[in-house]
């Protein structure tokens, strides 16, 4: 941003960011987030001339009366973490201003997620709940609806918080969160233990939401505890007891301490997590040739026109539009221009029922396809139209992976509407409460590495042989195994061919697992 002018350091966007630092502070402190001195916030000066990394930051003091705090305590930083004001210091009994002891902590947010605001508590909730089980890592829990608050989340996923050990001084700290901070590129929170949590955001409104959602989430995690439920699980049922050893909210290491008695488990470790294919794996292949592509293919004209004005619709004919012109622009067998919108609604749907019909045909794992199919297999699962199918040993194995404390996950070219319609409306009734959550195409194509690698980071794992992958197709199988996860071969009946000497383990049912 080069030198500052005296006249933006006292323009109505400081003053306003000072103030309502003030403001909040206030809010926090009544919430019991800041007490005692403790605690912090800061923020970026939001001026859209101004490239966010060189943006003005307001940060509090350290040491300070957080709920007596007035706009002229603030400490103004440049956009490096370089001093540029200091407040003027006040008599006896007040100390001499000092800035925040969270500023190198606060600048590691700025710099490595672009946030414009970071939050500080010291939440009885965010410490006691890192004390539940002291040799914990992390921080997981899910279907609980507060999680939607939290940046990249829905209700069904499985929202997983880093947890730092806490030193002597605040300072200290400042390597150990950068590090989960690259370990954890979804997270936008760090627990420190005994301590409190770091919380960032975008702006100061979803820095300050996720901040209440997290505190929300860690108070009913504790209070689970208190009742001897597991805040972890999907259906929050009792603590579960793994062989004799005493299970704690989830936090069993289940890959160092379960084993059965089944074939693939009597020299490896039970996996900690389990990430499953559906098509060939979990689900017939026929049902998706047979019922759900038929299905999509022969209502896809019927729901367009029907829904057409949605916003939901919209969305789709927009992202499935732009994956046509690509298309075209590739010279792909099938595609169709798209008339303009101008043209009739009629003849947009007719160009729209032709390119979706090419790429069902063909069995295109593209996000455009997968999200307009979602929707129309949407509509028949609520018209009792369809039902989900799975295997017979489907439900058996996801309850006793279940109370073994293993986090199930389900990976699959569907998008992840369509695998909670499988799942929530199965032959076998409602399965979503053994699953911890669902990746589709979003995270990456299943034939490529780096899907599983995002999919590695996104879990937290300590290490990716903590996953076993399972799935019904060798590339899918080879690109995980070089992402490091541990993987086996579904044998199911109506699956293509394996090469020969393939080198993976294979079963014909989950209960081998």
């Amino acid at each position: 941003m080069g030198s500052v002018s005296q006249a933006y350091l006292e323009s109505d966007a400081v003053k306003e960011t000072k103030s309502l630092i003030s403001e909040l502070c206030r809010q926090f402190y009544n919430l019991g987030w800041v007490s005692g001195t403790g605690g912090s916030i800061t923020m970026k000066v939001h001026d859209s001339c101004i490239p966010k990394p060189q943006q003005l930051i307001v940060m509090s003091p350290s040491g300070v009366q957080k709920e007596r705090m007035e706009p002229e305590d603030m400490y103004l930083l440049s956009g490096d973490g370089s001093i540029i004001s200091s407040p003027s210091p006040k008599p006896y009994p007040h100390k001499p201003p000092k800035c925040s002891d969270c500023a190198p902590l606060f600048m590691k947010a700025y710099h490595m997620r672009d946030a414009g605001a970071v939050i500080h508590s010291h939440g009885m909730e965010s410490c006691l709940v890192t004390m539940i089980n002291p040799l914990s890592k992390e921080f997981r829990i899910t279907h609980m609806e507060m999680i939607k608050g939290i940046k990249g989340h829905g209700y069904y996923d499985e929202l997983v918080i880093p947890i730092i050990e806490n030193t002597a001084y605040e300072n200290e700290l400042t390597d150990s969160l950068a590090k989960a901070i690259e370990a954890y590129p979804k997270t936008t929170a760090v627990l420190v233990r005994n301590h409190g949590i770091y919380v960032w955001g975008d702006s100061w409104i979803s820095a300050k939401t996720q901040a209440e959602c997290y505190h929300y989430l860690f108070d009913a995690a504790i209070k689970l505890h208190q009742l001897g439920l597991d805040w972890s699980t999907s259906d929050h049922g009792p603590i579960q007891s793994v062989k004799g050893v005493s299970g704690v909210n989830g936090w069993i290491n289940a890959s160092k301490r379960a084993r059965t008695d089944d074939s693939y488990c009597k020299t490896d470790p039970f996996p900690r997590c389990i990430l499953l294919d559906i098509e060939g794996t979990t689900t017939p292949i026929s049902f998706v040739t047979d019922v759900l592509f038929p299905y999509a293919r022969n209502n896809v004209g019927r729901h367009l026109s029907v829904t057409y004005a949605s916003a939901e619709t919209q969305d789709d004919i927009k992202l499935l539009c732009s994956q046509v012109q690509d298309d075209l622009k590739q010279g792909v067998i099938g595609a169709l221009p798209i008339p303009l919108e101008d043209a009739g609604k009629e003849e947009v749907i007719a160009a729209l029922v032709a390119n979706m019909e090419a790429m069902i045909k063909a069995d295109r794992k593209i996000t455009a396809l997968k999200q307009l199919q979602g929707h129309i297999w949407q509509t028949g699962f609520e018209n009792n139209e369809l039902k989900g199918v799975v295997f017979d040993d489907v439900p058996e194995a996801l309850e006793k992976w279940h109370a073994l404390g293993v986090k199930v996950y389900i990976y699959s070219s569907g998008s992840r509407l369509a695998q909670r319609l499988v799942f929530g409306n199965s032959n076998f009734g409602d399965l979503r409460k053994y699953l911890s959550g669902f990746f589709d195409t979003a995270v990456g194509n299943k034939k490529e590495t780096r899907s599983y690698v995002e999919i590695t980071e996104s879990l937290g794992v300590d290490n990716p042989s903590e996953i076993l992958f399972v799935t019904d197709v060798y590339q899918e199988a080879t690109a995980a195994k070089a992402a490091g996860l541990e993987v086996v071969i579904s044998v199911r009946p109506g699956n293509g061919p394996l090469p020969e000497n393939h080198g993976f383990k294979t079963i014909n049912s989950f209960l081998e697992i």
